[in-house]
């Protein structure tokens, strides 16, 4: 797996490119501008783009616009955006635009070294990954009589870890629950948000979308 890494801080590029190497994974660039990052993508064209969102010269939004313009140059280069705080909108937006190989995680999430690499992984095979914290902070300011007001709160539950970007496995071992009710809860919440059948990755991303607009 073939990885760029942009962010301003020397030291967090090389955190970050140690963790990742130490997994195996093949780091063909690190940039500390987004300027940097477009050229090195579009000469490298990378599995997977690590970029912070807040990068030179104005360390507001150059790193999430630079994204922006890498999923719609390059849309198979998967895009994983670090921030040092929650930006919960600025995470919907990018992540409501194109889902597919994106994610969105704060900066302590990379020593979380196994959850991290595996983020990362996903992120590179066209999944996603959304930040625990970013989806508590919509979810808490969700408005009423949303589509997703039918669930119960298990499957509330389930679709927030489905949020995160987490595979059924991954909801059993953080729930202890058997892959059977996963299963079934997951089935359940395609039903009560209407999701008509398709696959089930798709349908996925679409119960997830809908589980975040509704805290707009």
């Amino acid at each position: 797996m073939r990885v760029v890494i942009a962010d301003d801080s020397v030291l967090m590029r090389e955190g970050v490119a140690r963790v990742l190497g130490d997994a195996g994974m093949e780091i063909v660039a690190s940039v500390g501008d987004a300027d940097g990052l477009r050229r090195v993508v579009a000469t490298e064209k990378p599995d997977v783009a690590i970029v912070d969102v807040r990068m030179p010269p104005t360390q507001t939004d150059e790193g999430a616009r630079a994204a922006e313009t890498i999923r719609e140059r390059h849309p198979d280069v998967g895009i994983l955006m670090l921030s040092q705080i929650v930006e919960a909108h600025t995470a919907l937006r990018l992540f409501g635009e194109r889902p597919e190989g994106f994610g969105y995680l704060l900066k302590d999430r990379v020593l979380e070294i196994e959850d991290f690499v595996e983020a990362v992984r996903r992120v590179a095979r066209g999944g996603t990954a959304m930040d625990p914290q970013i989806v508590s902070q919509l979810v808490g300011n969700r408005r009423q009589d949303d589509p997703v007001d039918e669930l119960s709160p298990r499957e509330r539950e389930v679709l927030g870890l489905m949020a995160e970007g987490r595979s059924n496995a991954g909801i059993c071992s953080k729930l202890f629950l058997s892959p059977k009710t996963v299963e079934t809860h997951v089935s359940s919440i395609f039903n009560k948000l209407r999701l008509a059948q398709a696959p089930d990755d798709h349908r996925r991303v679409l119960a997830v979308l809908a589980y975040l607009r509704a805290a707009q």
